[in-house]
């Protein structure tokens, strides 16, 4: 495994193909909830075995300034001891841990997420909201899939935040992730317990101000079906049948006689709806004024609700890592076309940093997910010649930071910003600090062998390379070239007389020879 702390971590890998019965393990840390769902691999199709739920109520815990109360943190990490020892039989590749709003709003994530880790024993991912939109249709699509050419919304009602999204077949075609969620929402208008009608309908306005910012784009867009997905919209479902008002869908007629008896209870802990459990009881009405600000704004008449989720969508997405459909490699298509990337020379880059990887990856361990990483990093180091040449790399780091890239976690996103920033010029020691201690020493070695790669490619020849022989000996990299060829080439040798010098701020020792 890793040199360094966290060594017996593991991190979800994409390169192993699916055999028959490999079991695959998916765990969502939201904001009120933490699930983790086990499915067995058979003929190409998912079947859940096992499902695991805790209402940990992680958003409950956020206090003021981004800091978790001690109580809600020890509950998560208990949670998780335990969620670990259930994972304990799959192979770490096969297990794949996200989390959602609340460790997004944490203002120092890594103080929760180190030992959140620990007590897994598995890698966790940040997701921004959007990719958790994706993440959502996703599961929802593969659970209920759509009629062919029909575009659905899919809403889901989360702790912390809810997703709205639009999608055709497997894919999201609009996504849009707000600050919304039951446990945020409840805590926020009707934090001292209290209910009623003048509170509600000022609350009311409120939320669904934050709909209306997309209300026209959707609508104009428009869907043939409506899909709800998570605990709240699923209780809510379960209320409406039990009241005899649906046979378990939500509609624009019950809504409003859900919330009628909410607000008769006149305060939370009196409330006494039909087949709401205890534990919802708390975070009910927060999730009842979001969704009833859904209907309003997109005007919704019904609302199927789904069995499925994000840890569905997670696992599906693990499916399509694990083949030919990685939704990152389209991400970076995609990128590479919106800011003209050149592909030749995108792709020389690519080629040489893999082979240069290839040769170091066993003594530097460096695993399969490092070289998809690195590989798209090759891709991606010339996209801020888009905005300037001037200290491209710079502008290339910004946008792969701060963009919404399908398919990655946050960290991801880091990663890949951390090294199209050290390709080439000096090497800030800023670059690395957004990064959790197990991925520095990994995405160091790779930012090595990502400027080596372009330097050796920076004349832009079209002629082959001679095969660079490259060899690592701990934190030494020696480089060796042909004598003739480099000789023949007086730019790159200067550029290679100064790398030291940088690469000594990436913590290696790097040696030119020619032979």
């Amino acid at each position: 495994m890793r040199d360094g702390p966290h060594t017996h971590l593991h991190r979800h890998s994409a390169a192993l193909p699916l055999q028959d019965g490999d079991l695959l393990a998916a765990i969502d840390l939201g904001s009120n909830s933490f699930h983790m769902v086990v499915a067995r691999y058979v003929l190409g199709q998912l079947r859940i075995v096992d499902r695991l739920r805790e209402m940990v109520r992680l958003a409950e815990g956020l206090d003021g300034q981004g800091r978790l109360t001690p109580a809600v943190r020890q509950r998560a990490l208990a949670c998780l001891s335990r969620f670990g020892q259930r994972l304990h039989d799959i192979p770490p590749q096969r297990v794949r841990a996200v989390a959602t709003n609340t460790v997004r709003a944490l203002a120092a994530p890594q103080a929760f997420l180190v030992p959140a880790e620990t007590a897994l024993g598995h890698a966790i991912e940040v997701i921004s909201g959007r990719e958790e939109a994706r993440l959502i249709y996703l599961g929802v699509a593969h659970a209920q899939p759509p009629r062919p050419g029909q575009l659905r919304l899919v809403i889901d009602i989360g702790g912390g935040s809810t997703e709205c999204i639009i999608g055709s077949g497997l894919d999201a075609v609009e996504r849009e992730s707000l600050q919304l969620g039951c446990v945020a929402t409840t805590a926020r208008f009707f934090g001292d317990g209290k209910l009623g009608r003048k509170r509600w309908k000022a609350a009311l306005l409120e939320v669904g101000a934050q709909f209306q910012q997309f209300a026209g784009v959707y609508r104009h867009l428009g869907w043939q079906e409506t899909l709800g997905a998570s605990g709240t919209i699923k209780a809510v479902g379960e209320i409406c049948a039990a009241m005899q008002l649906t046979k378990g869908a939500i509609t624009a007629q019950a809504l409003p006689q859900v919330r009628e008896r909410l607000l008769d209870a006149g305060r939370i802990d009196a409330i006494a709806l039909p087949a709401l459990s205890a534990e919802r009881r708390p975070i009910i009405a927060g999730g009842v004024l979001v969704l009833e600000a859904a209907f309003a704004a997109l005007g919704l008449e019904r609302m199927a609700v789904s069995k499925a989720a994000l840890r569905e969508g997670v696992l599906y997405d693990m499916l399509g890592r694990g083949g030919a459909d990685d939704p990152r490699d389209a991400s970076v298509q995609a990128l590479m076309q919106r800011y003209g990337v050149d592909p030749v020379q995108a792709a020389r880059v690519a080629d040489t940093a893999l082979q240069l990887f290839d040769r170091v990856c066993g003594d530097w361990q460096l695993d399969p997910d490092d070289r998809l990483m690195l590989a798209w990093a090759a891709r991606l180091h010339e996209l801020g010649l888009a905005i300037a040449h001037s200290q491209y790399q710079v502008h290339g780091a910004y946008v792969l930071q701060h963009s919404d890239i399908a398919g990655f976690s946050m960290q991801e996103q880091r990663v890949l910003a951390a090294l199209v920033r050290t390709h080439r010029r000096g090497v800030p020691k800023a670059a690395f600090e957004l990064l959790p201690e197990r991925l520095l020493l990994p995405t160091r070695r790779k930012a090595a062998l990502l400027r080596l790669a372009v330097l050796l490619h920076r004349s832009h020849e079209t002629a082959a390379l001679p095969e660079p022989r490259l060899h690592a000996h701990g934190d030494s990299l020696v480089l060796t070239l042909p004598r003739r060829w480099l000789e023949a080439r007086p730019l790159l040798h200067a550029d290679l007389a100064e790398e030291p010098e940088a690469f000594a701020a990436l913590g290696i020792a790097l040696r030119v020879e020619t032979a």
